[in-house]
């Protein structure tokens, strides 16, 4: 895909309206308070948001993070801690490769660091917390090495019960301390119920499910998706590597889904993990997170996602993937 390419879809996106970019609420029943999420979308939006929330901090910024490697994000939470404002940083520990540097100017700077526990495979969760008032749940990494290429999603939070659970989470983490995580609201959390509450939102679509994925080798939720197209679903699928997913596309396309695909050479790579259930009904639900369709993902690792039914976060992801569907090359 062109830079020509990228730069008419972000257009696209700007003419919808500022509505897709800010939550407009809605009185769905999986939200409890209007307003309380919007919607980012990368790479049309630039990751210079993520560092303006962190730059919001006045009290206090919390990080987990499966790779940092954004040099502008690093200065900009080491400027906090100078300024009085407490950052704390959980960095996984496998990558040590990546997260080195981070963790070294971050540390020599007095920002309190700490690599993953082991009790996890990975901590593949990627959220910035600040003043304990808002959280960033992101499907993407906040390393610059692929901004401009990958497609992912963000998506602001700042409902009361799913920020102060994704506080405590990240304290017991931070201390490698256990926890079951609290859902707040909305909340999707590995390896506590991310598989069941996915399982849950596909196994009750009525009308279509349109999901975007990096990974798709997860035995349950492709079984589940290709039961959904079997009784009459419209399923959509936007993915990568069909060299390495081609059993499980070939499953769900059996079954009457669609899928399209891109390559590391179209220009646009499909990191995000998103899922748009019964888009423009009255039931319709939206998936974001960290969590791949794997079985790792889901049950090993720590991850974070969300699933509501807020407009503002079904129009942004939803008019996105359609964009991404039209583009992607058919299996």
């Amino acid at each position: 895909m062109t830079l020509a390419t990228l730069a008419r879809r972000a257009g696209a996106l700007l003419l919808v309206g500022a509505g897709l970019i800010s939550a407009t609420g809605t009185a769905a029943q999986a939200d409890t308070v209007a307003g309380a999420y919007s919607a980012v979308v990368f790479p049309d939006q630039s990751h210079s948001l993520v560092v303006s929330f962190i730059n919001s901090a006045t009290r206090s910024v919390d990080v987990t993070m499966y790779e940092l490697r954004d040099t502008t994000a690093v200065n900009a939470l080491i400027a906090r801690q100078r300024a009085g404002v407490q950052v704390r940083v959980i960095l996984d520990g496998k990558h040590t490769s990546v997260n080195g540097a981070a963790y070294s100017a971050l540390s020599a700077a007095g920002v309190g660091v700490t690599y993953s526990s082991s009790a996890f495979v990975y901590t593949h969760q990627k959220t910035v917390t600040v003043d304990g008032a808002k959280s960033l749940i992101l499907t993407g990494n906040l390393d610059s090495t692929y901004y401009s290429s990958s497609r992912d999603y963000g998506v602001f939070d700042t409902d009361a019960n799913d920020v102060a659970a994704i506080e405590q989470v990240f304290a017991a983490d931070y201390a490698q301390t256990s926890i079951t995580p609290s859902d707040g609201d909305n909340l999707v959390w590995s390896p506590t119920d991310s598989q069941d509450r996915l399982l849950a939102l596909i196994n009750g679509a009525q009308t279509s499910l349109d999901v975007e994925e990096l990974e798709f080798g997860d035995p349950a939720l492709v079984d589940a998706l290709t039961a959904a197209a079997n009784r009459g679903v419209t399923v959509r699928v936007v993915g990568m590597n069909p060299s390495s997913y081609g059993s499980q596309f070939d499953e769900v396309t059996a079954a009457g889904a669609k899928v399209v695909t891109y390559s590391s050479t179209t220009g646009l790579y499909i990191h995000a993990k998103a899922i748009v259930a019964d888009y423009g009904t009255s039931t319709a639900k939206v998936f974001a997170g960290s969590e791949n369709f794997s079985d790792n993902s889901l049950n090993n690792n720590r991850e974070l996602g969300l699933i509501v039914s807020d407009s503002g976060v079904l129009n942004t992801i939803e008019t996105t993937f359609a964009t991404d569907f039209s583009n992607g090359a058919p299996y």
